[in-house]
């Protein structure tokens, strides 16, 4: 046999596999290929979606975030100013209560010295009457001096 002819036999059967491929076997592939191609394709672009929306949620929540420490910063200062209101109240009353008390005791005080003074009147009188009946030897009786007795009381 002829070499040129073993390669034209050759070629025959490799045509034949090459349009049986061609037609039968590498449509398929090829469309394997493609479809998983769209699906890595479908695949970034869903992970360029979830990046953006994970940087829009992001800002979102910063913002949230500062609102809310605003918030916080100013209801905690109205909650200083609001203690210290009522601090200011609680030393006013406290003031108001002290004043009262000391006034009251002022007036206990007063009203024990008055006590006092006519208790004293009444024994500096007993003690001029029976200073007095010693002096004169006779008894002094207080019914029928009480006026001269109730002046004595006021000049003491």
């Amino acid at each position: 046999m002829n070499i040129n002819a073993t390669l034209w036999i050759q070629w025959i059967p490799f045509a034949i596999l090459v349009l049986v491929t061609a037609k039968f076997i590498w449509p398929p592939i090829a469309k394997a290929l493609d479809e998983r191609a769209a699906k890595i394709a479908d695949g970034l672009a869903a992970a360029d979606k979830a990046k953006s929306e994970l940087a829009t949620a992001n800002k979102r929540v910063d913002e949230q975030l500062a609102q809310t420490r605003t918030e916080t910063t100013k209801l905690l200062g109205d909650a200083e100013k609001r203690a210290a209101a009522l601090i200011e109240e609680a030393k006013r009353k406290a003031e108001e209560e002290g004043a009262k008390i000391i006034a009251a005791a002022k007036a206990e005080a007063e009203q024990q010295v008055v006590r006092a003074r006519e208790a004293l009147r009444e024994q500096v009188a007993v003690l001029a009457v029976k200073g007095a009946e010693q002096i004169l030897q006779k008894e002094v009786n207080a019914g029928v001096h009480a006026d001269l007795l109730a002046r004595l009381k006021t000049e003491l």
